[in-house]
This record gives structure tokens, sequence and C-alpha cells, in this order.
């Protein structure tokens, strides 16, 4: 049986030597760890809402919101908190345990994020866990969501530090870690992941995995993007990744970090549903719902019943095993 004890060791060296294990292996030994901690026929599933769009000032080159790249998206205001709540309730009837939202800011100033705290308590009302993403966050503004009783804070570190300055330049690595910081001692439950598919290397795919399992602790859910190319931003038309390269990086995400929720997120409509399938044969357990990622492209709630159907598989929140 593989070692399912957390560790915060490891180095780029350790996690590039797990994805270039033999893909049998790798997958036989990420299930392993999968099943000591969650339940193997379950897969949770949330719901993420843009309750802002577009205008960032943020250059990164993936994202279409930002303002810097012409993608013909077109800004909209903060949503109201009765509209969200109508949203959220839409997404629990639909099966979602978890309403994540989206607002495309750098850093949000304190009557933004009073606003996005007031939605949060709503929501959280309706018997359902809260996840915002808002940029970068103070320690005070941090402290704020955690008191409206946010469950999670989502803040991906993207790629990893070599590779970074060629996706983003208008925020550092060090202010994702300072925002990550914030959260956790506000005692809020953190989501961080990052994306693959971006023309990064092997290695620094493991770069960015190893920069997540030295986080202690370890992130309590790990959203693992795939690249959706979106005319207009500088990564449309770079070479897609090897869909086997996407389940090996969620082999070792589940294995370097065994206590937490490995998300199969956004990138899902350009996936075959047997790929879908081996990656939570790796150890994904959560899919995001619904026909929108913020501004892309999900699959949609038939799409979905129908694969998890096939697979013997349940709507269900993910919780470690007892």
């Amino acid at each position: 049986m593989v070692e399912t004890s957390p560790r915060h060791d490891w180095t780029t060296d350790d996690a590039l030597a797990l994805l270039e294990r033999p893909f049998h292996d790798l997958l036989f030994d990420a299930q392993q760890v999968h099943r000591a901690g969650f339940r193997p026929d379950v897969v949770e599933g949330a719901i993420l809402l843009s309750i802002k769009t577009g205008a960032c000032p943020e250059d990164c080159a993936y994202c279409p919101q930002s303002a810097k790249w012409n993608t013909d998206l077109e800004p909209e205001r903060l949503m109201d908190t009765e509209e969200i709540v109508a949203a959220a309730t839409n997404a629990k009837a639909s099966g979602a345990s978890r309403f994540c939202m989206g607002a495309a800011w750098r850093s949000p100033n304190d009557r933004q994020v009073e606003r996005v705290a007031d939605a949060v308590a709503a929501v959280g009302d309706l018997g359902m866990e809260t996840c915002v993403t808002l940029g970068m966050l103070t320690d005070a503004q941090a402290q704020r969501l955690a008191d409206a009783g946010l469950d999670y804070y989502n803040h991906n570190l993207d790629t990893s530090p070599d590779f970074y300055g060629e996706i983003i330049t208008t925020r550092t690595y060090q202010d994702r870690l300072d925002t990550i910081g914030h959260v956790r001692e506000a005692g809020v439950r953190l989501c961080c992941g990052g994306i693959v598919g971006m023309g990064e290397s092997r290695r620094q795919r493991a770069g960015l995995l190893a920069q997540l399992a030295q986080l202690d602790p370890h992130p309590e859910s790990v959203p693992i993007n795939l690249l959706v190319q979106v005319p207009g931003t500088p990564l449309h038309g770079t070479d897609e990744l090897d869909g086997l390269e996407l389940v090996r990086t969620i082999a070792a995400a589940r294995i370097m970090m065994p206590g937490s929720v490995v998300r199969l997120s956004a990138g899902r409509s350009q996936m075959s549903d047997e790929l879908q399938a081996l990656c939570m044969h790796a150890g994904a357990a959560s899919i995001f719902l619904g026909d929108k990622l913020l501004t892309t492209g999900n699959p949609g709630d038939d799409a979905d019943a129908d694969l998890l159907e096939r697979l013997d598989t349940s709507l269900a929140e993910a919780s470690l095993l007892d």
C-alpha cells in the first residue's frame, strides 16, 4: 500500500519522478490513495457563477476577462445579493452542494468585499458550502469574509514559479502566496490549484504540484484546470496538451496531497467522456456542473448526469472517510 500520510517536503524532482512513472503504476497508486480517503463512487458537484464579469486590469494570458485582450466580452456589474441567491437556489436544485462565486478584480476594495460578504452569508443560509475568488485580499478583508461564514477561498497559483512570468506580469508569485496566507490566518479553507496546457513543460507542471504540496496544511481543494483557449487571448493557438498528461497530473496531485479534494475543473467541454472517466479514476473527486464556468463553456447538467450514471457514480459532498 502506498503512503497516505501528508508530507510537505515535496520537491520538483520528487513530483517529476511521479509524473514520469509507468502510466498504469501511477494510476494504481493514485487509486489506492483515493480509496483510502474518499469513496470512489462519489463525485462532488459545484456551480461556479461570475458575479462580476470582465474589465479586469490583470494581464493573465489565458483569461478572456482581462481588459487588455480583445475577446468581445462585455463587462458586467457586480450582481445584487438577491440575484446571486436565486442562482444558488437553482444550483442546489440541480444537485450542487457547493456554490462558487467569481469576480474579475485584481484586488477588491472594502466596500466590494462587504457586498460579497452579504452574498456569502445569504448563500450559506441555503445550506450550501460557499467559495469565492476575488483576487488579492488584505488580512482584514479575508477576516470579513470568514466572519460572514465563507467556507473556501479560491486563489490558484496557476503554474510553477519559473513559468509564471510567461503567463502573468501584473502580480507576482509572492502576491499569490501572501493572499493564501491571509486566507489561512482568517481560518478559511483554501481552494488552490493551477492550469495545465499553457505551453509549460512536464517539469514545470511538476513545479506547480510541488509548490501546492509544500503548503502546510495542503489546500483542502485542488482544482486542476485544462486551458480553455479563447480567441483574442495570447494563449489562443497554443499546442494542445495530451490528455494522458492531464491524467498523470491529476494522479500525481492525488498522491502528493492525499487529504485534498482534487477537482477536475475547466476544460471538460473539450474532453471525451473516456478522458473524464480516466481523470476520475486517477483521483478527481469534484466537478463543476452547469453549462458555463465564469465565461467559458461546460458540458451541462444532462451530459454530466449521463456520464455519472454510466460510471455508477453519484453526486454528493466529497469528504474524507473516517
